[in-house]
């Protein structure tokens, strides 16, 4: 039995809300689709023309090959975890932030229960200054890619001193469903909202024409946005709705404005609070708007925060918080700033 037979087998009747078509011989495949921020996962090397100089041995972190490999190791338990709340072999689709190079990408996907599970990723060499890119890790298994690009961030004042991330637009299919993923790292908060609404204008417009080009893709946009849902980046430039029955056609659902709104639920905490930036939101084709619950396309099913103890620092000052790889220059050997999120794609099998 291959990989795919498992999982499609392994959510068989196992997900509330399909109990009754269950009952009448139906199967359905579930599809985990996560994003994370990684928190600065450098290699030990020097990359010319990058200001990665903090993570050299000689930096301000001490950054050498005990924490690079620890670094690896447990962001490989993580990555490996995600989406087995539902589906035990994992998620088939990961966008990833704040990755230095290919190099570390190779590293990170040679860690023995990655390589196990078979998993590749997309990268583009990106322009950001400080050397930290976006990527998307994949099971072959579930997903096939086609297609992929880079699509720049380009200031409005033609600036290019001040180069960042662009878009990471990845088109394939997930059991013969076209769907494009769309990782982003939006300009971080050091930096005004403004530029942070010219990326939901500028990821609107790509989401647009890839619509125009092909009325059939299914699209996800995913990523560290820096900014909440509720902020005039997503809700009003990208057009990300908090409710379902908002969404028009070029529109997308936020689910997690009511996760932190409503739940008061957060995968990052600052100063108390929480805040909401790591979202992934869906085009409408992927939603079951209407409520017939046919699944005989990709349909979202669920979503949620990851949380796991082990991600949580436990004691002292910031007991609470995602416990960090360091705070305050001191090594936790910790994880990340920044929690994962998780969606769940249902499809009716064949």
């Amino acid at each position: 039995m291959t990989l795919k037979q498992k999982t499609l087998i392994a959510i068989l009747c196992l997900v509330a809300g399909l109990t009754t078509v269950c009952a009448q011989q139906r199967k359905f495949g579930l599809y985990p689709v996560a994003f994370y921020n990684l928190e600065n996962i450098f290699d030990t090397v020097h990359d010319e023309g990058k200001n990665d100089y903090e993570f050299l041995p000689s930096g301000s972190y001490h950054w050498d090959k005990n924490k690079y490999e620890s670094k690896l190791k447990n962001m490989a338990r993580v990555l490996l975890d995600l989406g087995t709340d539902k589906v035990p072999v994992g998620a088939a689709v990961i966008g990833v932030s704040e990755v230095e190079n290919s190099r570390v990408l190779d590293d990170l996907t040679g860690q023995p229960g990655m390589k196990a599970r078979g998993m590749k990723y997309i990268h583009i060499e990106g322009p950001d200054k400080r050397g930290v890119d976006c990527a998307l890790l994949y099971n072959p298994a579930m997903f096939k890619p086609e297609k992929w690009f880079l699509q720049p961030y380009v200031y409005e004042n033609g600036d290019t001193t001040r180069a960042t991330r662009g878009y990471l637009t990845v088109q394939g299919r997930i059991d013969g469903d076209p769907l494009t993923v769309i990782v982003c790292h939006w300009p971080s908060r050091g930096a005004t909202s403004y530029f942070r609404d010219i990326a939901g204008k500028q990821v609107r417009h790509l989401t647009d024409s890839i619509h125009r080009a092909d009325p059939e893709q299914r699209i996800i946009v995913m990523g560290d946005m820096n900014d909440d849902p509720d902020n005039t980046s997503m809700a009003k430039n990208l057009g990300a709705r908090r409710q379902m029955n908002k969404v028009k056609d070029g529109d997308f659902y936020n689910p997690w404005w009511d996760v932190l709104r409503s739940q008061g639920q957060g995968t990052l905490s600052y100063q108390g609070g929480w805040n909401l930036f790591d979202q992934i939101v869906l085009s409408r084709n992927l939603l079951d708007v209407d409520g017939k619950k046919d699944y005989s396309h990709l349909t979202l099913h669920s979503y949620h925060i990851f949380r796991r103890d082990y991600l949580i620092q436990q004691e002292g000052k910031f007991k609470g918080s995602p416990k960090r790889t360091t705070s305050g220059g001191v090594w936790l050997n910790g994880f990340s700033d920044h929690l994962p999120t998780v969606t769940y794609l249902v499809k009716e099998m064949k």
